[in-house]
């Protein structure tokens, strides 16, 4: 990626377009009929994530593979119960509602037209891309998702913070150390190892049978992370109750992978894109006849705006 001074902005994208499609209504349409509430909803959120917090650069960031085969190899259950269809060959088909499925390459061909960056690397999700971008990012980071698994990227001392939607885009958590220390009792490093000790059924994870929330966070301040907690299950003087001991000792394949799935990657070999805000659109004719044919209508407009200013 190209080097740009000032702050970032990454958006997982795929989150954001599922919660402006279940947000605004679906009477929303094309000139034609065809729903178009995820693109205008989307096109509405990036709208105001510019005017709110004044990003230098900007990057929608892609599932190119939204279940890789080698997460699933580590852990099969991952996201299984998200599954539409299996494919011998490529990514397998994911569920999605089949009024939203149409409107992905619009939002797709939207960003190409307006110049927002829009990064999918094959065989990473998102979530890999977003940290891949984080790991290299010489300035301060926000990160744009309603997934919680991206708490793991939060970093005070290198200025990475998450904007959480709690409503829209329009009230958002603005998620730093001291708010993961206060909801989950760890700062960013340690919620990957208490997510795997929890589990997520959302991803298909199982975690630990008996470990919650609150015992996976009393365990990380007890012995500071995985790698002390497995030690510490091997060892007869550490503080850990029978139950806890046997349960942790029979998690242990499960513990043994978990970590390479539940983390996000940052070795993604990632695309060279110029990530700058753009001011003018890369395709004003392009932009125009997706307008007119899609409906969009002030949402796009709205933005284009911004982005001039």
């Amino acid at each position: 990626m190209r080097s740009v001074t000032g702050r970032l902005m990454l958006l997982d994208t795929a989150s954001l377009y599922f919660r402006a499609y279940f947000g605004v209504p679906d009477s929303v349409r094309a000139p034609d009929g065809s729903p178009v509430n995820a693109v205008r909803g989307l096109l509405d959120f990036i709208d105001r994530l510019v005017r709110d917090h004044h990003p230098d650069a900007l990057v929608a960031c892609m599932d190119a593979d939204w279940r890789p085969a080698w997460r699933v190899e580590l852990i099969p259950s991952y996201k299984a119960h998200r599954v539409a269809e299996e494919r011998p060959s490529g990514p397998d088909e994911e569920e999605v509602p089949d009024t939203l499925s149409p409107q992905v390459p619009v939002i797709e061909a939207v960003l190409d037209a307006v110049g927002i960056a829009r990064v999918g690397v094959p065989a990473y999700e998102a979530d890999d891309v977003i940290g891949t971008f984080t790991a290299r990012a010489r300035g301060p980071v926000d990160i744009v998702t309603g997934d919680r698994d991206l708490y793991q990227l939060v970093d005070d001392a290198r200025g990475v913070r998450v904007l959480y939607p709690l409503k829209g885009v329009g009230t958002l958590q603005i998620t730093d150390e001291a708010v993961l220390r206060e909801k989950y009792g760890v700062d960013g490093a340690g919620y990957a190892d208490l997510a795997l000790l929890r589990g997520d059924p959302s991803d298909g994870l199982p975690g630990v049978p008996g470990v919650g929330e609150k015992t996976a966070a009393k365990l990380l301040a007890e012995f500071g992370d995985l790698a002390g907690i497995l030690a510490a299950v091997d060892d007869p003087k550490a503080r850990l109750t029978p139950t806890q001991r046997k349960r942790l000792t029979e998690a242990h394949p499960y513990l043994a992978v978990a970590p390479k799935v539940v983390r996000v990657a940052d070795d993604v070999p990632l695309p060279e894109v110029d990530t700058a805000l753009p001011r003018t659109p890369r395709d004003p004719d392009a932009v125009r006849e997706l307008a007119a044919r899609w409906g969009l209508g002030g949402s796009l407009e709205r933005l284009l705006t911004t982005l001039a200013r």
